[in-house]
């Protein structure tokens, strides 16, 4: 029994030691298995036409709330851990394109930047620029929102370059039709103008509750007024 408690125990430890290995690579083959399996299960739970489908890195994927707190729209959640933007670009047909959605969210570009190690903000947005053209292929006219950078006490060290990186992708969206750019960094600062850490988990890197919160509290309000979509009288 002790033994079974221990290997448990560790199944997070090592899910996320697989999650960093693969955001350490830069081949995009290693998420193969991962956006398989991804794609097989959100077949085989039938959803619905007119859903908003949300993908990107580990910050997607951990939104355990996300199908809730999007209510009354319906959600795909198509996020795994340690994506970067050239993942999503590689993997575009099949994690966008092939549910046809009514409007996709993207977050990404996290796992490109780290102290030290960081993919320069002009490669960035030509990297978007490139999944933006995948979608566009099959989904011409598809509304596409890019959740900009957010910045996080682990990774504030490079918080001028995330900015940079969010700049330069909002200037993009502003100038292309059916691109949209969702700001929400300077809800998750503290009044003395860094990360509040009460919005991140012990990581220092991903939400907690209520930056999970703070996110759905900015984005369902923009998609429900961009999309037309009006409050139920439950949640009034």
């Amino acid at each position: 029994m002790i033994g079974l408690i221990a290997a448990l125990a560790s199944i997070p430890a090592f899910m996320l030691y697989q999650e960093v290995r693969k955001a350490q690579s830069e081949d995009p083959r290693v998420y193969w298995d991962d956006i398989a399996k991804l794609t097989t299960a959100t077949r085989e739970r039938g959803k619905s036409d007119g859903t908003v489908l949300f993908t990107g890195s580990s910050s997607i994927r951990m939104w355990s709330t996300l199908e809730q707190d999007m209510q009354p729209l319906v959600t795909v959640q198509h996020g795994f851990g340690g994506a970067k933007l050239a993942d999503l670009e590689h993997y575009a047909e099949q994690l966008v394109n092939a549910f046809a959605p009514r409007a996709v969210v993207v977050f990404a570009g996290t796992n490109d930047l780290h102290p030290g190690n960081s993919k320069p903000p002009e490669i960035l947005l030509d990297t978007y620029r490139r999944f933006v053209d995948r979608v566009r292929k099959d989904l011409p006219s598809v509304p596409i929102y890019y959740i900009g950078i957010t910045p996080s006490p682990r990774r504030w060290e490079i918080w001028d370059l995330a900015q940079k990186t969010n700049r330069m992708i909002r200037e993009y969206c502003d100038a292309n039709a059916w691109l949209h750019y969702i700001e929400t960094g300077p809800a998750l600062l503290g009044s003395d103008g860094t990360p509040n850490p009460e919005n991140y988990k012990f990581d220092g890197l991903h939400l907690s509750s209520e930056g999970y919160s703070i996110w759905t509290q900015i984005i369902q309000a923009r998609l429900m007024n961009d999309l037309g979509v009006r409050s139920s009288p439950s949640m009034l």
